[in-house]
């Protein structure tokens, strides 16, 4: 089992340098961080977390740049995106950004992508919800290309580009995109076009990560890895997922100063430990 962190960057929060060294000197093994771009003043829709809009919502530092600053800082640390929402996305930047920050960080990333819920949000950068998903799908196709192809092109009915010349190349052959979420299609979408399920834990993760092996056998796959995310920091669960073959748990950190988020760090460690023993 490998054990990480999440941290909603903010412009109020912790500086995430900071944070990063201190994640190292634990002994996790990864260190993720979320993105939204901006949230509408007017949106119908609601955030998944709860009633209301947290304040980070509309405070989020950049992931990429956000990761580049924590590659600067740390040696081992993998660089996680928890997620990227992909779809609001130019799909040929969003392969320069991941193949630059691997390149940089010595393959250390861990890209994670999502096709988002907030509608508004979408239709601000002339996404359609609708086609979402499909069009985060051709986009996972389209990146790959980009990364291993000297003259890569794509053409689909969302993504489409002529050959292009593009690099860096990452160092990662393949780079692993994880996708996320939780319903009712996404194990199908994973074993089609992603390299790892990067869901919530929720009480039925077990059994779905049962469902995604017997879907990977069934189409000649190699079993997919599975990112836990949101993990209650209990021991008990932590044991339950690595049985269930869980790959790495990852909690969460709150979205607030040093004072707070390093004794939390503290006591993630303490718990990892009593899990391991």
């Amino acid at each position: 089992m490998h054990y990480g962190v999440h941290l909603r960057p903010t412009d109020y929060g912790i500086d995430p340098r900071e944070l990063a060294v201190a994640v190292e000197e634990h002994g996790f093994e990864s260190f993720y961080v979320s993105e939204h771009s901006h949230i509408p003043v007017q949106t119908a829709s609601q955030w998944p977390g709860g009633r209301g809009m947290p304040r980070f919502m509309s405070h989020f530092l950049d992931p990429f740049v956000t990761l580049g600053a924590v590659a600067t800082v740390t040696t081992t640390l993998r660089l996680g995106t928890g997620i990227v929402l992909a779809p609001q996305r130019d799909t040929i930047q969003l392969a320069k950004e991941a193949a630059t920050l691997d390149f940089l960080s010595n393959g250390r990333l861990l890209l994670g992508i999502g096709a988002g819920w907030n509608e508004e949000e979408m239709r601000n950068h002339g996404v359609d919800p609708r086609t979402r998903f499909a069009r985060m799908r051709e986009q996972a196709l389209a990146l790959r290309r980009t990364w291993s192809d000297d003259e890569a092109e794509f053409h689909g009915d969302h993504i489409n580009f002529d050959p292009l010349w593009i690099w860096p190349k990452p160092v990662q052959q393949p780079l692993p995109v994880y996708l996320g979420g939780e319903g009712p299609t996404v194990l199908q979408r994973a074993v089609e076009y992603a390299d790892g399920w990067l869901p919530n834990d929720h009480p039925e993760l077990p059994e779905r990560a049962a469902e995604l092996r017997k879907l990977c056998a069934a189409t000649g796959r190699p079993p997919l890895p599975v990112t836990a995310f949101a993990v209650r920091p209990d021991p008990e669960r932590i044991r339950t997922l690595a049985a269930a073959g869980v790959e790495r748990c990852v909690f969460n950190l709150p979205d607030t100063g040093a004072d707070e988020v390093l004794p939390t760090l503290d006591r993630l460690a303490e718990t990892i430990s009593i899990a391991d023993a």
